[in-house]
């Protein structure tokens, strides 16, 4: 039987198709462009158009397939959009869902996620939900404009502390879950990195990596807000979002680091750092 990997072309979902490969799994990379897929994945596995907002993609997405990686699209901001694909997981005999959740989401009911992961117990489908920290992506992605245009980290996340996480690590731990079904069934993991680091801390590393001065703006949320969403034009939705949960976080949310990763793996996490290192490029003109 095969795999189903949900959001293949992104941070964590292309990580999760490479692991599952290395394991000799046979994988089905699913999206809303089934070419792309291809491309990116040379023919190695079956890619599959599946449109959560169109259920004539379920069928054949889910054809042959006992195990899912599922990844909430970030324009999709409401849980229900979810529900319907969920819904048709239930019909079918899986051995696991991995949904990729929020780190601490079990007691934070404003993002999505929280509701999707009762969705799916409700639902009664084995499940597997992986709670990772801050991606180090994220830094490196979304808010590497302000590291390379103005030499500063620009994120409303106060003096808190965040356990950030490689979406490479979390791709390797999902793998190893999707791998072992019965071994995994009905369980919840929180990955996080070796260490909980500020963004002081943070710009103090990328300075080293980089070999300018990087400082840490500290905005306020609302300053946040009308950069993202004027000035960069990102999606309300998906700012808002961020927000939430940046306000989580100086509640002290993300700070946490725990064995999960170490547990699943038997690997240590990798250090931002050796991924500052190893991303130069991307805070770099």
């Amino acid at each position: 039987m095969k795999i189903l990997v949900t959001g293949a072309s992104g941070n964590v979902g292309s990580y999760v198709v490479e692991e599952l490969l290395r394991l000799s799994e046979q994988v089905v990379a699913a999206g809303t462009d089934p070419q792309k897929l291809n491309a990116k994945f040379g023919g190695r596995v079956e890619c599959v158009r599946l449109d959560f907002t169109d259920s004539r993609t379920f069928e054949s997405a889910l054809t042959q397939v006992d195990r899912v990686f599922l990844v909430r699209p970030p324009h999709l901001g409401k849980p229900e959009d979810l529900y319907p694909f969920i819904d048709a997981l239930k019909t079918r005999r899986l051995l696991l869902v991995s949904f990729l959740s929020l780190m601490g989401v079990e007691k934070n009911t404003i993002p999505p996620h929280h509701k999707i992961e009762k969705r799916i117990e409700a639902a009664g489908i084995p499940y597997a939900h992986v709670r990772p920290g801050f991606f180090m992506q994220n830094i490196s992605g979304i808010h590497a404009a302000e590291i390379k245009e103005e030499n500063r980290i620009f994120i409303p996340a106060g003096k808190s502390k965040t356990s950030f996480i490689d979406a490479a690590d979390i791709g390797l731990a999902v793998a190893a879950l999707l791998h072992a079904p019965e071994q995994y069934r009905n369980t919840t993991h929180t990955l996080t990195g070796a260490e909980a680091l500020d963004y002081d801390q943070v710009a103090r590393i990328l300075s080293e990596v980089t070999g300018r001065t990087i400082t840490y703006a500290k905005p306020g949320y609302l300053q946040y807000r009308s950069r993202m969403i004027k000035r960069r034009g990102l999606d309300k939705a998906y700012v808002n979002v961020t927000v939430a949960l940046y306000f989580m976080t100086r509640m002290g949310t993300a700070k946490a680091v725990a064995p999960d990763f170490r547990r699943l793996t038997g690997r240590e996490p990798r250090s931002f750092y050796d991924f500052a290192k190893a991303h130069l490029a991307c805070f770099s003109d």
